[in-house]
Order: C-alpha cells, then sequence, then structure tokens
C-alpha cells in the first residue's frame, strides 16, 4: 500500500483488535463458523447480443449464463478459487495459454479479472470500473485503429463519449497516439494510492506488470466448452502480492467474470458485426487473426463490461496481522512447516486476546526444532514423529494436527486439452525419482549406468501404463521430483513409503524393473528410510559448450535443485515453474556466463511434479498425485482415506508419546492414505517456567478445541487438515493432547503410571504395527477439511477449554461499531478521518 494508506490500514487494523477484546469484555457471542456452502456464489444472467439498423432490431443471440465460485471469503495472497460456468458462448481460437496477453488471440472467451472495488461500495471504498481492474499487458488496456477498423465506435451501450473517436483517457497521452486520424482507446489503471497510469506502452504500466515479473499474470480468457461449459482456477492477490491493485482486509475487492458475448452494433457497420473466424472448439496455437468483435481485447467495451458477473470477495488477515496489532513479545513454537497454514489462520486467536499469549509459528527442520526444545531454547516443538531424547527431562507429545504430504503436480494433456485431473504414482516410480535414475537429458545419458533410462518419467513405460494418453516429450523438469534440501519428517515418511515396498526396494538395491532401468549407480543400497535426502550423484558430463565449460557441477544435483520448504515448492507446482538450474544466460557477450533457473513452463506442456503439505496444496488448488497401495488400489488424500490410517495408530504405552503409524501397515490396508501425518507439539515435562508452560498447555487446548473448527476465518481449521475430534476415530489422539497439556502445566515430570517408552523408530513410517478396528466403511468419502465440527468432549476426560474467539473478517468492525458507540469503549479513538496497433488480418 502507498505510504498514506498504511498508517490508515494499521490504525484500522489497531481498532478492528480492540473490538475484538471489547467484545469478549461484553460478552457478545462469537461469529459462528463459515460452512463450505455458505462460502460460495453463484448468480445467472441473461445476456444478449443486438444489432440496430435504424428502426430494425435483431436479436442474433441470447444465452443464460451461470457462474459460481466456490469460495469468496478469508482469501489469502496466491490462492486459487474455482470458478465455473454454463451457457456461454463456445469457445473459438482457443489458444495455447488463456494467461495475460497469451490469452488474447481467441474468440467468445470468458475473461476473469480481479478488481479493486465493488458494486455498491461502503464508505471509504471505491465503485468497480474497468480502471481498478488489474491486466498485466498493455495490449489488454489500450486499441488504436483506423476509423474504418474501430468495432467499439459503433457499441450499441456505449455512451457518445466512449463511442468518441478518442475515448477512456482523454486526451489521450502522448506516448499512446500515433495518428490523429485514428481510433484511439486508452483504459488507464488506477493503483490503491490513487497513481493513474496510461498503460499504453511498456513503460506507462504499472511496476507489477514489468517484464519479468516475481508473479505470472493471473488474469485469464477462459475456454468455454462446446456445450457453454467452463471452469478455470483463479489465482487472486492481495497487496503483498500486488500493492498498486491493493486488496486486503481493508480494501474491498471483487473477482469479475465478463462472458465475451460479442459486441452488440449501432448501425451496419461490418467490424462491429463479426461473428468470428474459428469454429467452436477449434485452436489457434498458430497466432492467426481474430475478430476483433468478439475478442478479449475488448472486455472493457460497456455491450461486454455490462454483462459482467461481479464477485465481491474478502481477505483475511495477512501473514504480519499480529506484528501490527500486538506489540508483546511472541513466543516462538519451532518445527514442522506441515502446519505453516493452520498456523496463519491460529496466530490471530491468540494475538488479539490479551487473556491468550501471542503465538508465533517459526518453521524449522523438525529435529533441529527438538533439539531447541530439549535444551531449552524453545518452549516446544512441532514435530511429525518420535524423535531420540538426549537430556534427563522427559518429553511429552500432544497430537495438534492431523494433515501430511503429498506429490502435488502440474501435467497438461497433449493438444491443450487441460490439465491431467488424476495422477498415479507407485513406490517404484517415487524411488527413481529421487535417486535420480532419469537421465533428464543427453547431457545425463553419458553418465555411465544411466544410458539405456528413459530420459525423463513420462517415457517410462511404468508411469504411462499408470497415466495412458500423456505426451512423450522429453523435459529436465519430469526426471525429477522437487524435494527439500533439509531433514524433515515429511522426508522420513517418504522415504518409508519407498522403504516398504518390495519392488522400490528391489530397484534400490540395483535389480532393474522389467523394462529394464536402473537405479543410478550413486544411490543404490542407500539405507532407507532416512530424514535428510543427498545429492550423491557428482557426475560432470563432458561438453564443448563455454558455459557448462565456465560453470562445472554435478548435472542431476542441477535437475533436482532441492530447496528450503515446502512452500517454495508448492510456488513452484503452482507457477509451472521448475526450480531446475540448467539455463545458460550472460549480460553481454563480454560476461561470464551463468547457470540459472530454466524459464517458466508454458501452458500446454507443463510438467512439474514436489513433495508439498497437504495445506499448501489445498490453500494454492494444487492437483495431488493418488498413491498406490496393496491390490492394485491408488489412494488421494481425502479425509476419509486420511482417517482410516489414523484408525491404524498405535498408541504408545506411556501415553505421552507419538502414535506408532507403520507405513506397511498402512499401505496393506489399501484405502488409508500413506503420506498422512500427525503434527505433535512436543514439550519438557520438567524444567520449564511456570509461565512457559502454561503457554504451551493453552495452545494445546485451544487448538485442539476451536482450533479444530473446519473453516476459513481466524482460528479455525483451514482446508489439508482433518479435525481432531473428542469423539470418532480421532478421539485417542485428543484424550493425549488434553493429558499431556496437564502434564505440561503441572511441570511434575513423567506420570507414576507411564510405561517405558516405545523404541526410538528414528521418525514417522517405520514405527510398529497396530490397527483400531474401525473398519473402512464406518468413514464417509468427503473433501478434505470438510469434516463436522468438534463434538462435546469424551466422557471422563476433564478438559479446559478456553473461551472461543472472536471470529475476525473484513467486515466485523463496521457490524460492532454501533454497539462501540453506544458503550463508549472507544469514545476516545476518532477514524481518520496500450496504445496497440492491432495486426487484425484485414481490418486496415
Amino acid at each position: 500500500m502507498s505510504a498514506v494508506a498504511g498508517p490508515r490500514a494499521r490504525l484500522r487494523a489497531l481498532v478492528a483488535g480492540l473490538v475484538l477484546a471489547a467484545s469478549a469484555a461484553v460478552g457478545l457471542a462469537p461469529t459462528p463458523p463459515a460452512q463450505a456452502a455458505e462460502d460460495g456464489w453463484s448468480a445467472t444472467k441473461k445476456l444478449e447480443r443486438t444489432f440496430v439498423n435504424g428502426a430494425r432490431t435483431l436479436t442474433v443471440d441470447e444465452r443464460d449464463v451461470t457462474v459460481r465460485v466456490d469460495r469468496t471469503t478469508n482469501l489469502r495472497g496466491r490462492e486459487r478459487v474455482a470458478i465455473s460456468w454454463s451457457g456461454a458462448h463456445p469457445t473459438g481460437g482457443r489458444s495455447a495459454s488463456p494467461f495475460g496477453e497469451e490469452g488474447l488471440l481467441q474468440e467468445y472467451p470468458v475473461v476473469v479479472l480481479q478488481c479493486r472495488g465493488v458494486e455498491k461500495p461502503r464508505a471509504g471504498q471505491e465503485k468497480l470500473s474497468p480502471e481498478t481492474c488489474w491486466t498485466s499487458s498493455r495490449m489488454q488496456r489500450s486499441q488504436m485503429l483506423p476509423a474504418t477498423s474501430a468495432p467499439w465506435l459503433h457499441d450499441l451501450h456505449a455512451s457518445p463519449e466512449q463511442r468518441a473517436l478518442k475515448s477512456g483517457l482523454v486526451p489521450v497521452p502522448e506516448k499512446c497516439e500515433d495518428a490523429a486520424s485514428f481510433a484511439t482507446r486508452t483504459t488507464p489503471f488506477r493503483a490503491a494510492d490513487g497513481t493513474t497510469y496510461a498503460s499504453c506502452t511498456a513503460d506507462t504500466m504499472a511496476p507489477e506488470a514489468a517484464v519479468g515479473a516475481a508473479f505470472p499474470p493471473a488474469e485469464v480468457a477462459a475456454f468455454t466448452d462446446g456445450n457453454g461449459r467452463g471452469e478455470v482456477q483463479f489465482e487472486v492477490r492481495s497487496n503483498v502480492e500486488n500493492q498498486s491493485l491493493g486488496c486486503s482486509t481493508e480494501v474491498d475487492c471483487s473477482i469479475v467474470v465478463i462472458p465475451i458475448q460479442g459486441l452488440s452494433c449501432e448501425g451496419p457497420d461490418p467490424e462491429c458485426r463479426k461473428g468470428g473466424q474459428f469454429a467452436a472448439g477449434e485452436s489457434n496455437f498458430a497466432g492467426r487473426a481474430i475478430d476483433l468483435a468478439v475478442a478479449p481485447h475488448l472486455w472493457w467495451a460497456e455491450s461486454n463490461w455490462r454483462g459482467r458477473f461481479s464477485v465481491p470477495i474478502s481477505f483475511g488477515l495477512p501473514p504480519d496481522a499480529c506484528d501490527v496489532m500486538d506489540d508483546r513479545a511472541p513466543t516462538g513454537f519451532y518445527g514442522s512447516e506441515l502446519l505453516s497454514q493452520a498456523a496463519l489462520q491460529w496466530s490471530p486467536a491468540y494475538c488479539l486476546r490479551k487473556d491468550r499469549f501471542k503465538f508465533q509459528h517459526n518453521r524449522m527442520a523438525d529435529g533441529a526444532a527438538f533439539a531447541l526444545m530439549e535444551n531449552g531454547q524453545a518452549v516446544a516443538a512441532l514435530v511429525s514423529g518420535r524423535h531420540e531424547t538426549t537430556g534427563a527431562d522427559p518429553v511429552a507429545y500432544a497430537p495438534t494436527a492431523v494433515t501430511g504430504f503429498a506429490v502435488g503436480y502440474v501435467v497438461d494433456r497433449p493438444g491443450n486439452a487441460g490439465e491431467v485431473g488424476q495422477l498415479k504414482l507407485n513406490a517404484r516410480l517415487v524411488a527413481k525419482l529421487i535417486t535420480q535414475s532419469y537421465p533428464a537429458s543427453d547431457r545425463g545419458r553419458s553418465r555411465p549406468g544411466l544410458e539405456k533410462n528413459p530420459v525423463s518419467i513420462n517415457l517410462d513405460p511404468e508411469f504411462r501404463a499408470l497415466n495412458p494418453g500423456l505426451d512423450q516429450i522429453a523435459r529436465e523438469s519430469a526426471a525429477t521430483l522437487l524435494s527439500l534440501s533439509e531433514e524433515s519428517d515429511v522426508i522420513t515418511a517418504l522415504t518409508s513409503y519407498v522403504a516398504q515396498d518390495p519392488d522400490a526396494r528391489a530397484f534400490v538395491a540395483g535389480t532393474p524393473d522389467r523394462w529394464g532401468m536402473r537405479v543410478n549407480p550413486a544411490y543404490e543400497d542407500i539405507s532407507l528410510p532416512r530424514a535428510e535426502w543427498p545429492l550423491l550423484d557428482d557426475y560432470v558430463p563432458p561438453t564443448n559448450q563455454e558455459c557448462y565449460q565456465q560453470n562445472p557441477a554435478p548435472y542431476l544435483g542441477q535437475v533436482a535443485a532441492p530447496v528450503t520448504s515446502l512452500r517454495k515448492i508448492a510456488e513452484a507446482v503452482l507457477d509451472g515453474w521448475p526450480n531446475v538450474q540448467t539455463k545458460c544466460e550472460r549480460a553481454t557477450t563480454s560476461d561470464p556466463w551463468k547457470i540459472g533457473r530454466v524459464d517458466r513452463q508454458g501452458v500446454g506442456t507443463r510438467f512439474v511434479l514436489g513433495v508439498v503439505g497437504l495445506g499448501d496444496a489445498a490453500r494454492f488448488g494444487l492437483r495431488s498425485a493418488s498413491l498406490a497401495t496393496r491390490g492394485g488400489t491408488y489412494v488421494a488424500p481425502t479425509t476419509s482415506a486420511m482417517n482410516r490410517a489414523v484408525a491404524l495408530a498405535t498408541p504408545a504405552d506411556d501415553g505421552t508419546s507419538p502414535f506408532a503409524m507403520d507405513m506397511a501397515t498402512l499401505v496393506k490396508a489399501r484405502q488409508a492414505y500413506p503420506g498422512t501425518l500427525v503434527v505433535y507439539t512436543a514439550a519438557r515435562l520438567r524444567g520449564v517456567g511456570k509461565a512457559d508452560a502454561a503457554k504451551v498447555a493453552q495452545f494445546i487446548r485451544v487448538s485442539t478445541s476451536e482450533g479444530q473448527r473446519a473453516g476459513r476465518g481466524n482460528g479455525d481449521l483451514p482446508s489439508g487438515f482433518v479435525p481432531i475430534l473428542a469423539q470418532g476415530t480421532t478421539a485417542r489422539l485428543h484424550a493425549q493432547a488434553q493429558r499431556v497439556a496437564r502434564l505440561v502445566e503441572a511441570q511434575g515430570g513423567a506420570p507414576k503410571s507411564s510405561q517405558a517408552p516405545a523404541p526410538t523408530t528414528g521418525g514417522p513410517g517405520s514405527a510398529p504395527t497396530g490397527s483400531s478396528g474401525v473398519p473402512d466403511q464406518a468413514l464417509p468419502e468427503v473433501p478434505l477439511a470438510q469434516a463436522d465440527t468438534p463434538k462435546a468432549d469424551a466422557p471422563g476426560e476433564q478438559v479446559v477449554t478456553m473461551p472461543p474467539t472472536a471470529r475476525v473478517s473484513s467486515g466485523v468492525a463496521s457490524r460492532l461499531l454501533p454497539l462501540l458507540l453506544v458503550g463508549a469503549l472507544l469514545a476516545g479513538l476518532v477514524g481518520a478521518g496500450s496504445r496497440l496497433l492491432l495486426t487484425v488480418r484485414g481490418q486496415r
């Protein structure tokens, strides 16, 4: 936000915090949790295309279009929402990529934009207009054509000013016009700080639209099939990602869906009345000319704009909300990144209440976090398995969240037919990827031992048998699974999945698969499972290329290129941008060569696989591969499949150690998801100060009560997690959490009734076998983290439940303001007071 807007936003945020505190003081009931069905949006409109010539009116197209959006509230930056429609005009001339400028050469697409403002703004907010809608290219905002070729001059629904030879930004900036006789339309962009960008040349665009911007274009001209249906995953951006657009908890915004129906025309102008050169469903990969009257270039034209569907959206509190609202020193909980998305929603439930401490989640490798907790540098560690204790103080584990990992992917079907909706992987395929056994290119094929292996997984007969119909383009990105460069319980679980499978173990031990593919010799007989995956291949291919001669390095390590966080992997998959580090580049011919990251992949040819957390996968709308279990069954990370995994977990004899989730048992059960993990709050039972012990106990109790309420608001449990409830499959986890909370708070050491701790297993996935006996049919198949809200505590459990937290949304302050005025609780506070010469053949 601008320097002016920033302090105002912070003041409003402060007021919001005081509102919540006042609400708790006067006993206001908390806002009820939002249900998934109530968070969606849908509407239907009748769209027409009409030609008027004198007294004659002809309706040439009439359609009832329905648009649906799956969620609209408490969104986060880079989150993707599912938008679908029916009844629209089928698209002709489908482009290779629908995003940004690349999506323009189509006819009758559905344009989806994010815009600042709403149709009926509240006080201090902007009204929605084309000038507040974000686009990344001047070609989407600036048109210049000879007057005889400019169809917008004859738009039936346009005002006289909009039909003028020069319209939009008047007078036309000098940079936006070459010929006075040409029709020029300039649709400027007005930023959140009030700056107006002419948007007619590269240097008159808002800064986030720069070439090589940090984020790829999000606006889309989407395809509608022959039945009038279409769908798209649309990525929203907050002011963190797009400061000029400026959407936040304080700034109202909308998703605008514009089905291009074609201009309605006044008069006989032939350009305005054109109906398209492409048949429905036909592709335009060659970039042939299109009819402008039915093209997405003119989304701003009144005939198109008036048919818009405006969907109000709200954003959740930003990641730094607690730093702004609460000046207390935070108490850091260190460890598992799997908890990140939950922590993002949980944190405000602490910092907005003065009767709770200021919670802060600090992502760190599980083992390192456990060591910090043990030596007293952290009050608690967030881990997904048992860790070796080195000190004398006993440690207890409180189950805090049920989530896990997935192999996230973006893979396109051949012929630009959309993304692959389901991908199957077995343990041997995972082993092939992580052991760098695909040579990735001719450079890697020169590595001894890999000469006869498929270059990438999409050329592997084993993979193709499971996933038929994919392309056979050799790619470096399809030769690797983007993973973590540091120790993690996630890596332990992933390698446990490989270790439990006889075929995968045999492959790693040197036995070729039945097609003759062999393991990379550098990884033959590597011990499994393990918490950190090493880069063992040191082969540097011989080369005559100057770039590689100047930068000698192990090639397959550059292809694997692991990163430090699951979030980075999720964003790489989201962007279709492999982290492969093999691109040669230099600024000038006299500069030395550098090796860098390869380019983003284009829509239609993407193939990226990565290990992601289920919370990130749900937030970003990523697809997750189904993993093989026994009997040819492939299991996706659904609520029921993860509940089945929890049902197979065996509690430790001492009642305070992690549940044993044996990977072989999970796989043998067939319908349990192998990537399921429980995140624990691990804390010492002796040697922790009274105040810190109380904070840890409070965190466990809050996170396992109101923190298990599925939803998108402040304090809720986001998608990607299975709620831990006091009844049902997860009741044993809930009971242990309450027991551990009491023990941590008491600081009396290990309870006398405890038995000897279960043997150390080195992490999740290699613990003793066990089953609760819960039948599979008792666990319904429902979308992940849309399970029931927490039920009453189990009989006999003395659970201390913290008072409920008022949930925060963008409108909470306005709803509570009258009560504040009546109560005079805040009486002392006063509110701060392109240019484009279109190359459309035949139109000049």
